[in-house]
């Protein structure tokens, strides 16, 4: 009997298919996060003060054989990053919630990406004016908080629902910095890498690579609210319950 005992303390504990699918995306969703934020950090912290030693002669091999290859695996981490993230968001938590409220999750969804997508439509304007670096961080700072009070104020769903605010709040910055990867980072360092590499740099180099900067150095920094926020939806709760 002690035997039996014993051995059923080793027996693996029976999983939903729930659960089973939510660790699964929770494990692409941090493999696929890791690799999109230490490129980030890579960029930033490494790249770009590299990218000032470099003699123009060596850029070409420096773009075709680094940044391009860096730049396909940071852009395309991005969009796996929170593509998957969201459908947990939604299908874990907003789902659940307004299935137990007995209401449409769509009206969430609807207010985070309407949110979000306009939080980063003037922030897309004000990198494009390409200002001072602070002038963009004040914007920046006023627009990001203002966005995560209109979400946690009035979601109709989760409302006291910690994983859907604090999550509504760091996958917000997530969708900022991920339209910012595709919309300028890439858009831009595509046309000067492809324009060099032809030998036919654009006229609007400078222009194009300072846009770039500024919205890499906004994901950068809002990377740090971002992880903040993605971890206290799950181990400390800062909204609801």
């Amino acid at each position: 009997m002690q035997h039996l005992t014993a051995l059923a303390t080793w027996v693996m504990p029976t999983h939903t298919g729930t659960e089973a699918l939510a660790l699964i995306l929770r494990w692409f969703h941090f493999l696929a996060g890791i690799t999109w934020i230490g490129l980030l950090y890579f960029f930033n912290l490494v790249n770009v003060p590299f990218m000032k030693q470099v003699d123009a002669g060596m850029k070409p091999k420096v773009f075709q054989y680094l940044t391009l290859p860096a730049l396909q695996w940071f852009r395309w981490s991005a969009l796996v990053t929170v593509l998957v993230g969201f459908f947990y968001w939604q299908h874990m938590y907003v789902e659940v919630d307004a299935a137990r409220m007995g209401v449409s999750p769509l009206s969430t969804i609807g207010l985070f990406l309407l949110i979000w997508i306009v939080a980063w439509g003037i922030l897309f304007f004000v990198i494009s004016k390409a200002p001072s670096g602070y002038v963009l961080g004040v914007i920046t700072t006023i627009v990001v908080i203002a966005g995560a009070w209109l979400f946690v104020t009035y979601t109709p769903v989760g409302q006291d629902d910690n994983h859907v605010l604090s999550i509504g709040v760091g996958g917000g910055f997530g969708i900022i910095m991920l339209f910012n990867v595709w919309g300028i980072i890439w858009r831009n360092q595509k046309k000067i890498i492809q324009g060099t590499l032809a030998g036919t740099p654009p006229a609007n180099g400078a222009a194009l690579a300072r846009q770039a900067f500024l919205a890499s150095r906004t994901n950068f920094f809002l990377s740090v609210p971002m992880l903040f926020f993605m971890a206290t939806s799950y181990h400390y709760v800062i909204f609801g319950r």
